[in-house]
């Protein structure tokens, strides 16, 4: 990371990011060409461990990509603000805090997973504890997300 003095590492404080920012964008390999997607995540962060959780329409070209490269990366913000520059163009920035990773994604197909991974996401999503049942869980693709490296900024706005 370029800018160390933005580094965030303290586990409370991702995890501020992690509630806050609702849209992840996914980004996968569609044979030689990047494709990305906004999706609504939840996650579990245990002793510096991440865990994504996902949710899909049973079909179409985001699980044909990752049925054959389950390799991804993600970047989620939120506090997004720009910072003006005054008369200086290139004194403009953006105030923000993220999160961005790689891992590999799994597709879930245990009823009981399943449901457990849908039950983060909509906690994550809602502040609503559901009840998910099985054939709740037919109706949907879930995808876990084992990330193997993450990290998480913050450049906060200042007055």
């Amino acid at each position: 990371m370029r800018r160390k003095d933005r580094q965030i590492t303290d586990e409370t404080a991702i995890r501020t990011i992690l509630d806050k920012a609702q849209v992840l964008h996914l980004a996968m390999i569609d044979g030689d060409r990047p494709y990305v997607v906004p999706l609504h995540y939840g996650y579990s962060l245990i002793d510096g461990r991440l865990t994504l959780y996902l949710h899909s329409a049973k079909e179409g070209r985001k699980l044909d990509v990752l049925q054959k490269n389950g390799r991804v990366a993600f970047v989620l913000e939120t506090d997004v603000s720009s910072i003006s520059g005054g008369e200086i163009p290139c004194k403009y920035g953006a105030a923000y805090a993220s999160v961005m990773g790689e891992g590999k994604a799994v597709f879930l197909t245990d009823p009981a997973k399943k449901a457990a991974g849908l039950q983060i996401l909509m906690k994550i999503q809602t502040g609503h504890e559901f009840t998910i049942t099985e054939a709740m869980t037919e109706s949907v693709a879930v995808l876990r997300v084992d990330v193997e490296t993450y990290s998480a900024k913050s450049r906060p706005l200042t007055h």
